[in-house]
């Protein structure tokens, strides 16, 4: 198995297009170039890339155009632009037709590998808050739900946060104070009590798994054990 990122270049300057695949590569990246728009269109349902970078201005199909038409479908994959246009209008657009971000021309190699790095440790961070093991539940922060053994059970927001954070601090004590101030805005005597009713529902969805235990620390605050 091949774990490393794979890269599509859509970029119809020879030169440039082969500047930035090779100083791709020296970072360990996969990349494909290739010069027009629907080349990319094909590479790209064929080989399923985890990043694409797309010049706005090319034969065939432009970047814009491009990006809508994978937005249909794939909602998640990281889309830089490169282009020479400078209007700020321009840069709304391609936030318009699904890119993630947008460099302009000329720009130093660095600038784009930070950039794409930047891209995919945020993709990383989405689905990993999407699968949370705690026990034999599968908690997905993005969606507030909790799943186990394919029986979903929806969260508040608020019960999301706290879990959250519960489970960050997962086997140590989480203090109340902290907390409190953190999602209630002040720790005074009422936000501590709406934040016990807010512990006993979250044991409540939690119960299906003896394992799992939320304990209060007197004094202190709430430790999750799993």
């Amino acid at each position: 198995m091949n774990d490393k990122i794979s890269i599509l270049l859509a970029e119809d300057e020879m030169v440039l297009g082969q500047i930035i695949k090779e100083s791709l590569e020296t970072r360990d990246f996969i990349v494909t170039h290739v010069e027009d728009g629907e080349k990319a269109f094909k590479n790209y349902q064929k080989e399923a890339p985890d990043l694409l970078v797309l010049d706005v201005m090319m034969p065939n199909r432009d970047g814009f155009t491009l990006a809508k038409e994978i937005r249909k479908t794939d909602k998640t994959t990281p889309i830089i632009f490169l282009t020479s246009k400078s209007q700020t209008q321009d840069v709304i657009d391609g936030f318009q037709h699904g890119g993630n971000d947008y460099l302009k021309k000329p720009f130093s190699m660095e600038e784009l590998i930070v950039r794409i790095h930047a891209l995919l440790n945020r993709v990383q961070l989405q689905k990993d808050l999407q699968h949370i093991v705690i026990g034999n539940y599968i908690f997905n922060y993005q969606k507030q739900s909790l799943n186990f053994q394919n029986i979903k059970i929806n969260l508040t927001h608020r019960e999301t946060q706290l879990l959250y954070h519960l489970q960050q601090h997962k086997n140590e004590i989480l203090d109340r104070s902290f907390i409190l101030k953190k999602l209630w805005g002040d720790d005074d005597f009422f936000n501590a009590r709406s934040m016990d009713v807010f512990i006993t529902k979250l044991r409540k969805k939690l119960n299906k798994d003896d394992s799992i235990q939320i304990i209060n620390v007197r004094g202190y605050g709430y430790k999750l054990i799993d």
